[in-house]
């Protein structure tokens, strides 16, 4: 595998910096654009291994520590689209790309679908998982409880009921590896808090953040998906944001819900690497996602 590059970057006087991992097909042009994933809050640049095994042969994969996230300055007070959609172009540029594959999950896909709406002749294909299109009274009375608790000190509480507020936890729908992804979010929460010195910022914005995904897109093509169990939004309300998007194909991956790139991490990759280059997977490499249209994930 080629040695990953990272470069340093900043946009507005706000420092981050991105990791390249060049494509692996010896002596090959890459098959397709390179590709930025975008992930949660605390998702950083190292954190998608999976991506990078099922992209790596076919394009450059870039990951980054966007402002606010990871190894990156924290974001400024105030509305922060803007600066993030300015950081992926910073990035663009900086690689050279005159347009890139953009995946974003869960936070990330607020980024990605802003960039895509205003940078579309930058954008190739878009790919977008567990969007955060309608949080409703319960799921916003559960990460105020959480804020509650992060603000009072109390970090163990915190992880569990913000772990807790992103997963379907009802023992009558199935998730594949639930107890093992809830632990790792729930690790994941309170390493970044011990480690990052503007972690809880970062979780702040968010757990309270309401992104804006009306508008619509054309021009761009796209693929949104979703965990069939996904409790912060479900598969309903995102299938209503994918019919936004012209020509959008939208599927709900079976026995996940909103943590699907955990619980179906090599489902999900297949799905992007295959979408992202126009392969398809071999044949039982993957649990095929229902289709929109196809039998009705329980919402």
């Amino acid at each position: 595998m080629p040695e990953e590059i990272i470069r340093p970057l900043s946009v507005d006087g706000v420092r981050f910096s991105y990791r390249l991992l060049p494509h692996s097909r010896p002596g090959g042009a890459p098959a397709t654009e390179p590709t930025l994933i975008l992930g949660g809050a605390l998702q950083g640049m190292f954190g998608w291994p999976q991506m990078d095994d099922h992209l790596g042969d076919a394009a450059d994969v870039v990951t980054a520590d966007l402002p606010g996230m990871g190894s990156a300055d924290p974001l400024p007070p105030g509305p922060s689209g803007g600066l993030l959609r300015r950081a992926v172009l910073a990035v663009a540029d900086d690689i050279g790309a005159r347009r890139l594959n953009v995946f974003g999950f869960s936070y990330g896909t607020a980024i990605a679908f802003g960039f895509a709406r205003r940078h579309p002749e930058r954008v190739a294909r878009l790919a977008l998982g567990g969007v955060p299109v309608h949080i409703d009274a319960v799921q916003i009375d559960r990460w105020e409880r959480a804020r509650r608790q992060l603000a009072a000190g109390d970090r163990e509480g915190f992880a569990a009921t913000a772990a807790d507020a992103l997963m379907c936890l009802d023992p009558e729908r199935p998730v594949h590896r639930r107890e093992l992804a809830r632990r790792y979010v729930r690790r994941s929460f309170l390493h970044a808090l011990a480690h990052s010195p503007h972690a809880a910022d970062s979780l702040y914005r968010a757990l309270a953040d309401r992104p804006d995904f009306s508008g619509g897109l054309a021009g761009v093509p796209a693929l949104v998906f979703a965990g069939e169990h996904d409790t912060v939004t479900s598969p309903a309300r995102q299938r209503e944001f994918a019919a936004t998007i012209e020509g959008s194909r939208f599927l709900t991956i079976e026995e996940s819900d909103h943590w699907v790139v955990l619980e179906r991490a090599e489902e999900v990759a297949t799905l992007v690497a295959g979408f992202f280059t126009g392969r398809r997977p071999a044949a039982g490499a993957v649990t095929l996602p229902r289709q929109a249209g196809a039998r009705a994930a329980r919402t």
